[in-house]
């Protein structure tokens, strides 16, 4: 399994509105990916202490099977996903892709 993380840095100026891409973009996203996506994220960052700037407003995570198949279907909706993005934040995403090598549910207990 494979993890795509979708950052989106703070910095000045920034915007971001998180209703749209919780109820509009992410749902588009999982449309196009189909039965590739295992399931996704969305971590709004807070800060860790009052008055403090986080690094990255947000981070939606893609939890998918085959990174071929993504970079495909990426790719051919290249066009659909550029044109929905301003359309919650004028942040441009960074994009980070890594193998998940270890899963361990309930760690801890």
């Amino acid at each position: 399994m494979f993890k795509v993380a979708i950052l989106y840095p703070n910095g000045e100026n920034k915007t971001f509105d998180m209703g749209y891409y919780e109820k509009t973009h992410m749902p588009l996203m999982a449309k196009l990916l189909g039965t590739n996506l295992k399931f996704y994220e969305i971590n709004q960052g807070i800060p860790e202490k009052a008055g403090e700037q986080v690094p990255y407003v947000t981070i939606g995570y893609f939890y998918i099977h085959n990174l071929e198949e993504y970079n495909k279907t990426i790719e051919q909706h290249i066009d659909t996903i550029r044109q929905d993005i301003p359309k919650y934040t004028n942040i441009q995403p960074m994009v980070q892709v890594s193998k998940i090598t270890k899963w361990i549910a309930g760690a801890g207990k």
